[in-house]
């Protein structure tokens, strides 16, 4: 998950459908562990725009979307059976990672 929001050519690190999942697994987590609906919603936003970007088509770029809410569903609601929850630490510092990023990607 890391090499995806650690370049600065975010768009280009991944596919858009393996940047939909590692980013609806983040930030679904996010929302799970207190995050803010407003950051969650501004980095979902910026992911929307880094999936247009990476796709080469609608179809690809629909079918991308449709997974990211999969996977942020299912990471934001676990079922209470699920085993593999992401440590809220661990998914917070991530998340502060990707807003960072974000921000200096602004700036230049």
């Amino acid at each position: 998950m890391l090499f995806l929001f650690s370049g600065s050519g975010l768009a280009e690190a991944a596919g858009p459908a393996q940047l939909a999942e590692t980013a609806g697994f983040l930030l679904g987590n996010a929302h799970r562990c207190g995050v803010s609906t407003e950051r969650v919603g501004h980095a979902g936003k910026v992911i929307h725009d880094l999936i247009v970007a990476a796709s080469d088509d609608r179809t690809e770029e629909e079918a991308a979307d449709r997974r990211f809410v999969e996977i942020f569903m299912a990471s934001a609601y676990p079922d209470r059976a699920a085993s593999l929850v992401a440590p809220c630490d661990a998914v917070i510092a991530q998340f502060e990672r990707l807003e960072r990023h974000h921000r200096q990607f602004d700036m230049n």
